[in-house]
């Protein structure tokens, strides 16, 4: 199975740490985001990786280059420019490109979920399928309640809601949390074809979603998924890694 992890992002969130590092090599527990992203990729059945970088990409290369995960790990360079996250699976489409489904995981999100549980749960028609969770926040994906096929999203705080369906209720439908972890089919990329270089990935979704299979996967109660994309959120991205490891 092929995988990508986002590390290219700028980590304006995490300054002045960032000043100097990537986010990718923002350490917890004593070993940077990237390597705990990666073994969990591997331990889920990962056999071919890819990581996107922009962000100070010769530290992440030199720091790739000095170990040895067991598997090819391949650069997706956004040097030049930082494409965001659907202009990153695009740009890397020469190296997930295949007849199998791969993973996208957020280089900065930490968590205990089973991956291969996610996967196996995936509808076999989904060009993709987003893991989410119930956590609090202000900006929610839109799913059925009974099929789980993505709807829309809103902000809560604003009202705001972004959806193809024109008569969409949000009170109609379940809100989840995105959390930065996706398994898409190869079929996407032709999709993509009509997009600017630069485009994030859920504008993508929720304009595709009409007319091609998105769904959810919400995980399980009681799982452990910090977003380690803020300073005040590394004390409790210490515990939860120290929690999962033992």
């Amino acid at each position: 199975m092929k995988a990508m992890i986002f590390a290219a992002g700028l980590g304006t969130r995490l300054r002045p740490i960032t000043d100097t590092l990537p986010k990718a090599l923002v350490p917890v527990c004593g070993e940077p985001l990237l390597g705990h992203v990666i073994r969990k990729l591997v331990a889920a059945g990962a056999d071919d990786l890819t990581v996107n970088v922009h962000h100070f990409p010769d530290q992440i290369i030199e720091w790739l280059g000095a170990r040895d995960f067991g598997v090819p790990v391949h650069i997706s360079d956004e040097r030049k420019q930082l494409l965001e996250t659907g202009g990153a699976i695009r740009h890397a489409r020469p190296l997930l490109d295949g007849t199998e489904p791969f993973l996208i995981h957020n280089v900065d999100i930490l968590s205990d979920i089973d991956l291969r549980a996610l996967m196996a749960a995936a509808p076999a028609e989904a060009v993709a399928t987003l893991l989410v969770s119930e956590r609090k926040t202000r900006r929610y994906l839109l799913f059925d309640p009974d099929s789980m096929r993505l709807k829309g999203w809103t902000d809560i705080a604003t009202g705001e809601v972004r959806s193809p369906f024109p008569s969409l209720d949000p009170s109609r439908c379940r809100l989840l949390a995105f959390s930065g972890i996706h398994y898409l089919s190869p079929a996407v990329f032709p999709l993509m074809e009509p997009w600017p270089e630069r485009f994030p990935i859920m504008d993508f979704y929720l304009k595709i979603c009409r007319d091609v299979p998105v769904y959810g996967v919400a995980a399980p109660a009681g799982s452990t998924l910090v977003d380690v994309g803020k300073l005040d959120t590394l004390a409790e991205a210490e515990s939860i890694c120290r929690a999962i490891r033992n």
